[in-house]
């Protein structure tokens, strides 16, 4: 049972993570349980667990539904979640190997290139380029309590940044300010390397209703 209820939960946090499942959306419990081959017990027991981090939500009469912020929600969990990318990059500037500086140094020529090349209306194509970035920083820290707190946060803003980017000008700035969070990571400055990420991550109230409004 708990295998079950174990793909349920990945098939569904990797649809957010593809954008497939947006804030708002209803979980397609029926289409799950037929595509999975799976009974409603593992499913409801999914669901549940997903529930109690935050990212879905259950709507009387409606079912479950991916978690929807309003403004101040939003507001605070952002603050959160740049603040923990930020605590990542410092321990990262503090730890990183040799192995890891050629993984980080990786993902930041992708994004680098990707911006090169001009793919503007590929907003989508570059957030899982950006992702890669912030994921090599994550187990860069080394913490793997860390990590999993900065994932569930995350899932919880996917589609607004995702949003960000197809503002003009938005994927030029993210691939530049990688590559100085990158420079202060490889030169071990870390509290240096804490506050830039924690800046980057981070974007003020209007910016955010914009975002709020541009997903709804």
């Amino acid at each position: 049972m708990s295998g079950q209820t174990d793909t349920v939960i990945e098939t569904i946090l990797q649809q957010i993570d593809d954008g497939i499942l947006n804030p708002g959306d209803l979980i397609a419990e029926d289409t799950l349980i037929k595509e999975l081959d799976i009974s409603r017990t593992p499913l409801r027991e999914a669901l549940l667990r997903l529930e109690q981090t935050g990212i879905i939500a259950r709507k009387s009469r409606r079912g479950a539904v991916v978690f929807k912020p309003t403004l101040e929600e939003f507001l605070s969990i952002l603050e959160v979640h740049a603040s923990l990318e930020g605590q990542a990059a410092g321990l990262a500037a503090r730890r990183i190997s040799s192995d890891q500086g050629r993984s980080l140094e990786a993902a930041v020529i992708r994004c680098e290139t990707f911006e090169r090349e001009d793919h503007k209306d590929d907003a989508r194509a570059y957030y899982q380029l950006n992702l890669q970035f912030h994921k090599t920083v994550a187990e860069t820290a080394g913490n793997p309590f860390l990590l999993e707190l900065i994932k569930t946060n995350a899932r919880k803003l996917m589609a607004y940044y995702r949003a960000r980017y197809r503002y003009p000008g938005t994927i030029r700035s993210s691939a530049n300010e990688h590559r100085e969070i990158a420079k202060l990571i490889l030169s071990r400055k870390s509290v240096e390397a804490q506050e830039l990420m924690t800046r980057h991550v981070h974007f003020d109230q209007v910016t955010a209703m914009d975002l709020l409004a541009a997903v709804d």
